[in-house]
């Protein structure tokens, strides 16, 4: 039985839209009737909507600088006279690891605090250990420093992931919520635009001594960071995770100053809400119960949320760690020059969800999301054949690359899209934290320390075997999708998974939840 089968809950007493309990204080326990998942969800396209985008999605440009900075300067790092003894292979090997590594462990750890304490708090912290370490891993004066903030920048990195995911998913109206998520998630590439064109500056030593240009790439996203601070304090809370933890009479008044603001810009009143939930507030969801929602009602969500991010996460950090090490290697492009190559397929890369992103809404997500993987999948084995035969350049090979990830991107952001939507309310965050890190954890560690292993080596056919096994892990998750994914196209979030803390008629506190996998439309 699905959400919406459920019979209307009872109609609330006069008032804003909540029944009596609303919420007079964060501790308040109650049962509530609301409407603001509808109300947010049939929200015209606004100037508030686009605030939410520029504070949120501005960190995936972040992370894009930070990823792609270092994978072009790796050469530089190991040549004499960089002021850090290390090996290019330890920087898109060991280092790369250890940032992955940072951010699996900083989505679980920031994951499970911002479903209990809310989003807002969370992605202001995460944003702030960012800061920190990307700072102080631009003073690196020996490799295990280097290391070790690399690991505590993924570490900030990967908190973000948690918290703006689930927070643009709750304020995005569902009309819009697929093109928006896989450009936000798009985003990344524009900041690996910039980082490749600011490491090729950085790294000319006509500019700058060799010791110093890439510590002022670091600094540059520590300034890009700040700015993205200020913007981000007007970011509001989720009002859907305010009703459900006793904060009813905030996420009310947020929602109406909202409706207000955009009444008073489109200058019409907007249309009535479809429908109202019945909640049971809740402080804290323990981390049981969100286990055995994931694993025991959504089996089938599970298996497809872990084949996207593991096929998605080995593909990609392989290849942004490795691919400036492979035109050194293979084409005598100088590390100062890589940065141009890599500009391209990050163009690529962002013009994949810009492009296909309005399709997830409008064809749906199982054929979209199937097509993608499975697409970039056989466009990458294509590739690694070309290249096994000598048929590429280091112009071609970047074209090539530049196709592939064009589909793979957008792929690639599904999978969060996937796993943010796909899962009751309560364990949005958390699950995302969860099927990012043990997904990342397989792919994206261990695909930088083969990728760093296989490049190393010289060896055409040993890169052709890591292309071959990205490939065959995307087009593996592309057939699961094919058969597991659900159809969320323009429905509302506690439609695709009803709250744990919604109230089914005549049923108790807690209990009648909806939408469980066994009898859920797919």
């Amino acid at each position: 039985m699905t959400a919406s089968s459920t019979p209307a809950a009872p109609p609330p007493p006069p008032g804003p839209g909540t029944g009596p309990g609303s919420g007079s204080g964060p501790g308040s326990e109650a049962t509530v009737t609301t409407a603001v998942p509808a109300r947010l969800d049939r929200l015209p396209w606004s100037r508030w909507h686009w605030m939410i985008v520029i504070g949120l999605g501005t960190v995936w440009i972040l992370d894009g600088l930070e990823v792609t900075t270092v994978g072009n300067i790796a050469s530089r790092l190991s040549e004499e006279g960089s002021g850090l003894a290390i090996s290019s292979a330890q920087v898109t090997g060991i280092a790369a690891a250890l940032y992955v590594a940072g951010a699996c462990a900083g989505a679980l750890f920031f994951g499970r605090l911002t479903d209990k304490f809310g989003r807002k708090k969370l992605f202001m912290v995460t944003l702030a250990v960012y800061l920190g370490a990307t700072a102080l891993t631009a003073l690196s004066f020996d490799a295990w420093w280097f290391f070790l903030f690399r690991f505590l920048t993924g570490f900030g990195i990967g908190g973000e992931y948690a918290a703006i995911n689930s927070a643009i998913d709750e304020l995005i109206p569902s009309k819009y919520r697929g093109r928006v998520d896989l450009i936000i998630n798009g985003s990344y590439w524009l900041g690996a635009i910039g980082g490749s064109l600011l490491s090729v500056v950085m790294l000319n030593t006509d500019i700058f001594p060799k010791d110093l240009g890439w510590r002022l790439t670091f600094a540059m996203g520590v300034v890009l960071g700040l700015v993205i601070l200020l913007v981000r304090r007007h970011v509001p809370e989720s009002p859907r995770w305010q009703f459900i933890h006793g904060r009813g009479e905030e996420a009310e008044g947020l929602v109406s100053a909202v409706e207000r603001e955009i009444e008073a810009e489109k200058g019409k009143p907007l249309p009535p809400p479809a429908g109202e939930i019945t909640i049971h507030q809740r402080k804290s969801i323990g981390f049981g119960l969100i286990a055995r929602t994931v694993f025991r009602d959504y089996p089938k969500r599970a298996v497809l949320g872990l084949s996207l991010f593991i096929g998605q996460a080995f593909l990609y950090n392989a290849i942004t760690f490795g691919f400036g090490a492979i035109l050194t290697k293979f084409f005598d492009i100088p590390s100062g020059s890589t940065g141009y190559y890599f500009a391209v397929i990050a163009a690529g890369n962002f013009l994949g969800p810009l492009f296909l992103g309005k399709l997830f809404d409008t064809v749906g997500r199982r054929i979209m999301i199937s097509s993608t993987y499975i697409v970039s999948g056989v466009l990458l084995f294509v590739t690694a054949w070309l290249f096994d035969r000598g048929s590429l350049s280091a112009a071609t090979l970047t074209a090539c690359w530049c196709v592939v990830l064009f589909f793979a991107s957008a792929g690639a952001s599904s999978a969060y899209l996937t796993v943010s939507e796909i899962f009751p309310m309560e364990t949005r965050a958390m699950a995302i934290a969860f099927f990012y890190a043990i997904g990342t954890a397989a792919g994206g560690i261990s695909g930088p320390l083969i990728f760093a292993k296989l490049t190393e080596s010289g060896v055409v056919g040993d890169t052709v075997l890591a292309f071959q096994i990205g490939a065959g892990l995307m087009c593996a998750a592309g057939l699961v999708a094919a058969a597991f994914a659900v159809k969320a196209e323009r429905r509302s979030l506690e439609d695709i998974a009803a709250p744990l803390s919604m109230v089914a008629p005549e049923a108790g506190p807690g209990e009648g939840r909806q939408g469980r996998e066994s009898g859920v439309t797919p």
